[in-house]
């Protein structure tokens, strides 16, 4: 029996990592929107329902699918650093780390892209996909268990500045489970922009959604950012609010096993997983046996070799040149695949030479290890994917933390701290500079065959969101589980290379286990050599991956959600 009920329906599914946000969008969907419409809706609430680990001022990567077209877009929902950003800065006066705080800060781009999703590909305004998030802020909702661990597990962090403390530490302590959670101030803001889009909306939708866009670029949510910024030493200023802009670009893409798999481009780290399927695509995974000793052996090593490529290559392609199609070749994935041996890579393999990037030394490992099941690297962020009555699909993974820079008072946001996931490493490939984006974790991902099958997917949980959405593919796709029975299946992360975010942790030969894989197939793998660490069944340690498999030729949709996290599928 799946650990959570499999959803079914024929009209339209969503599936998202708060119930209140699924059903945010499933209003949408009733009320007539498309799949980009309840998406938005959805994205802009987990920003309030699941405000620790998604800011409405962060990230939002996205895939969509154009049923009319027959093709797939992706939107890059990612800001990069303020042009005043140095890298000497870290480097000199930080001794090479990019600290807690308002320099972490680059450009918000949830909102811009939130906004262009809806111009290009909606159909409805921002003040009704917003209108769930708003209200949801203003009137409060219930603390759910995950959001109560994660304010809890970074209470000291919160309590670095007032206007945080005063938000997520309500009653100078974490709220409990059950508690009812406002934000006031976000719910303003948010509003702010609706009532914009309104006053502009009668000189047509377009100008609306321009106005509302401008409300937070160039507007008081803007001058209230930029002045907080200038006067406590942080580098965002008006030039690079009014300036930003979301990109639209082709997604990158592999095949495995006759099915096509697509992800946004090597500014994240999704192209991982594509090599990932790459490498192991040819493989009898099957004759293996799920979950095996060495099928678990063999999917972990390839995930090294390919974490490896992914530490040496990746960062934003408008500032350094990324292999990109040499690391997705078939000859390159098929000579990485014959470096897996019986036995563990002890470390982080070497990367492929490919390129002209230099290798750079290797890093020091992290000490002490993290003890076992306190999720101290499960990550952040969150995720929603729809499939509408069109045939349209949308997959998109908001992020950005409220722990690691403080709040802009009145505003009820932390403007984007994604910076953490840049190096203040001179030579690296996502090292700091003006104007770069850092290498985001969050992937959203989208699989089709042909014309009869459609799977938006994707996950929370930083560098596991692509060791996770792996392995729900592959129950799926190989071993042919239902896509509820893929997700709930126990699973394994390595944490054998350098971690995303700063200050970047290294466990060399780390491999988690969830306790469901069992205790002799943990004795197998140490004997090959892997550091065997165990989580608890159902681990916040292993991603929440939330998927929907769309069947078109029997007309029927199917919504998976994680029961790791507070993720819920809801369809019609």
């Amino acid at each position: 029996m799946p650990l959570q009920p499999m959803i079914t329906g024929a009209r339209h599914m969503i599936s998202a990592g708060h119930y209140l946000a699924t059903e945010a969008g499933h209003a949408i969907l009733q009320a007539g929107g498309n799949a980009v419409d309840a998406g938005v809706a959805a994205g802009i609430a987990l920003g309030v329902v699941h405000s620790d680990q998604v800011q409405f001022a962060g990230v939002a990567p996205m895939l969509v699918y154009l049923a009319e077209r027959d093709d797939v877009v992706a939107i890059a929902g990612l800001g990069g650093w303020p042009r005043a950003a140095r890298l000497e800065t870290f480097v000199q006066d930080h001794g090479g780390a990019i600290p807690l705080g308002l320099l972490r800060t680059v450009v918000p781009a949830a909102p811009d892209a939130w906004i262009l999703a809806l111009e290009r590909y909606g159909t409805m305004s921002f003040a009704d996909v917003a209108s769930a998030a708003i209200r949801y802020a203003r009137d409060g909702f219930t603390m759910h268990p995950v959001m109560a661990f994660y304010i809890a597990k970074n209470a000291d962090n919160y309590r670095r500045w007032s206007g945080n403390a005063a938000i997520w530490l309500p009653h100078a302590r974490p709220p409990r489970e059950g508690e009812l959670f406002v934000q006031t101030d976000l719910a303003r803001s948010i509003q702010f922009m609706a009532d914009e889009e309104r006053a502009a909306s009668r000189r047509g939708r377009a100008a609306g959604l321009a106005a509302a866009r401008d409300a937070f670029y160039r507007g008081d949510l803007a001058t209230a950012m930029v002045r907080y910024h200038r006067d406590h030493g942080g580098w965002l200023a008006a030039e690079d609010l009014a300036t930003y802009r979301s990109e639209i670009e082709a997604p990158l893409r592999t095949t495995f096993q006759g099915t096509e798999v697509m992800s946004c481009g090597a500014w994240c780290q999704g192209p991982v997983l594509l090599q990932m399927l790459s490498l192991l695509d040819g493989d009898d995974l099957k004759a293996l046996g799920h979950n095996s000793p060495a099928y678990v052996h063999l999917v972990t090593e390839v995930m090294k070799l390919c974490f490896a490529d992914r530490d040496r290559y990746y960062g934003d392609p408008r500032f350094v040149d990324v292999p990109m199609a040499a690391l997705l070749s078939r000859a390159y994935a098929a000579g990485r695949r014959r470096l897996v041996g019986d036995t563990a890579c002890p470390d982080m393999p070497p990367a492929g030479d490919v390129g002209s990037r230099p290798a750079l030394p290797r890093p020091s490992p992290a000490s002490p290890l993290t003890p076992a099941g306190t999720h101290d690297l499960a990550g952040d962020t969150s995720y929603v994917c729809v499939v509408d009555r069109h045939g349209n699909a949308f997959s998109g993974t908001p992020s950005d933390v409220s722990w690691e820079s403080p709040v802009i008072p009145g505003l009820g946001f932390c403007p984007s701290s994604r910076g953490s996931q840049s190096w203040a490493v001179p030579g690296h490939a996502s090292a700091v500079a003006p104007g770069k984006r850092p290498r985001l974790t969050p992937n959203p991902a989208l699989a089709r065959r042909g014309g009869s099958f459609l799977m938006p997917f994707g996950a929370p949980g930083g560098d596991l969101q692509p060791q996770g959405m792996l392995q729900v593919l592959l129950n799926h796709v190989v071993f042919g589980m239902s896509i509820q029975d893929a997700i709930d299946a126990p699973r394994f992360v390595t944490h054998s290379f350098p971690g995303s975010f700063e200050p970047h942790p290294y466990h060399p030969g780390r491999l988690d286990l969830e306790r469901g894989l069992g205790g002799a197939a943990g004795d197998a793998l140490g004997a090959r050599g892997h550091r065997i660490e165990w989580l608890p069944d159902l681990s916040l340690g292993t991603a929440g991956v939330c998927a929907i498999v769309a069947d078109r030729e029997r007309g029927v949709l199917y919504g998976g959600a994680d029961p790791r996290r507070a993720a819920r599928a809801m369809g019609r």
